[in-house]
């Protein structure tokens, strides 16, 4: 498993872009007309969310973050730093595959999910 040590540098770093993320997410589907002609922007800002989210909680309780290209690796790490948010970084990484790189689109129910698990990731890593 690669990793990468942080300090408050890349705490504070990787926070500011989870919120950015978070909050580019909201803004494309308030700005919507249905939130069915954004949902795959919106996961897939989401997605982004949560990865550094945990990036911060990982930083935070373990002294490092994941630095691998398999998403396994990042939630063994976050495992390892809060059993109780990782439900919500493997949710994500369900639907990426399915927003950014399918022809179809995300349904209603990822898309909430989506929602709920970058919410829970962002308030855990604003707590750690």
């Amino acid at each position: 498993m690669r990793t990468r040590k942080a300090n408050a540098a890349v705490k504070a770093g990787r926070l500011a872009k989870a919120q950015q993320f978070a909050d580019a997410a909201r803004d494309v589907l308030a700005l919507a007309d249905e939130a069915e002609d954004v949902a795959d922007a919106f996961v897939t800002l989401a997605v982004h969310a949560g990865i550094a989210a945990s990036d911060v909680i990982c930083s935070a309780r373990l002294g490092e973050y994941s630095r691998s290209e398999h998403h396994s690796d990042a939630i063994e790490l976050l495992k390892k730093a809060d059993e109780t948010v990782v439900r919500h970084l493997r949710a994500l990484l369900r639907i990426k595959t399915a927003a950014g790189y399918s022809h179809t689109p995300v349904s209603t129910d990822d898309r909430i999910r989506a929602q709920r698990a970058m919410d829970a990731l962002l308030n855990a890593a604003l707590s750690a």
